[in-house]
This record gives C-alpha cells, structure tokens and sequence, in this order.
C-alpha cells in the first residue's frame, strides 16, 4: 500500500470514512482528552488516515504557550493512538464489542515541526503486526503536506 500525504493527495473515500458520532462509539474519549475529528481513510487489518482540526479553544493552549500556542507532543502521540483505537476496533469488528484498546509503549518518537491553532493534523497509522490482542503501530502527523511528527507504538485490546 503506498503511503499518502497532506490534504491535496487524491479524494476521500467516504465510504471508508468514520465520523465524530461513530467515533465516539468505538473508543472512549471525551472533551477534552478526545483528539480526533474524523477518520478519512481506513484499510481494515492495515492502516487509517485521521484527521485534527487544532484551534485556539483547546483548554492546552491556555498554559502551552501564551506567548506562542504550540500542541504539546504529548497529546500529539495521543491522537496517534486515537486514531490507531479507531482502527483497531473497526477491524475487529463485533468482536471488540466490550472491550477497550489501551495505549502500552512509544518508541523512536521524534518531533519534526511544530503544530498550532489552525493547522489540520493528518494522522496516518499503519498496522506493523499484531499477536494476540497486542498492535503495534507506525504513525506520522502531518500538516500540510510536511512531515511533524512520527512515533512507533503498541496498543492492547482488553476486556472493559
């Protein structure tokens, strides 16, 4: 499968899209802690493409700069995995009905640019393998066509 980048590569798919309301029903986040808006692109079993509209009113910017808002990395690595949730539970189906997908471990994580209000983060995940009920993931953030920021990690489907 080849990789795509930023806004302008290509249409959505909408059928293989995944809105705010079907979000909320597969992973469990919630204002303020929910970051994503929508999921774009999904390939079952292999990758998704979700999307984060960043603006001035996110409660992070009040203290994260005043001077300069900047996302923190954190809740960047956070939107990864959302997106990666999102994923998980869509491939899976009625058999990850009760269940909840928790974030386990970050590795080679690194921060190319930063993000601030107004930018779209376009979060792109992408299925390693998977053993059990462990995920382990690929991701890169961009935001407008440019690569900021790009973590592996692993998530765990467990019983609620």
């Amino acid at each position: 499968m080849t990789e795509t980048k930023g806004a302008g590569q290509g249409a959505v798919d909408q059928a293989n899209a995944v809105d705010i309301q079907r979000i909320m029903e597969m992973i469990p986040h919630r204002y303020p802690m929910l970051l994503i808006d929508r999921v774009v692109d999904i390939v079952n079993g292999e990758s998704a493409v979700g999307i984060k509209n960043v603006t001035i009113n996110e409660p992070q910017f009040q203290g994260h700069f005043p001077e300069r808002a900047v996302m923190p990395g954190v809740l960047i690595v956070e939107a990864m995995a959302q997106t990666a949730g999102v994923l998980v539970v869509h491939s899976m189906g009625a058999a990850a009905e009760g269940k909840l997908v928790y974030f386990m471990s970050i590795d080679k994580c690194r921060f190319r640019r930063p993000v601030g209000p107004g930018d779209v983060m376009r979060l792109h995940v992408t299925k390693e393998r998977s053993r059990g009920n462990v995920w382990r993931f690929q991701g890169k953030v961009y935001v407008d066509d440019q690569l900021c920021s790009e973590a592996g990690f692993a998530a765990m489907l467990v019983e609620e």
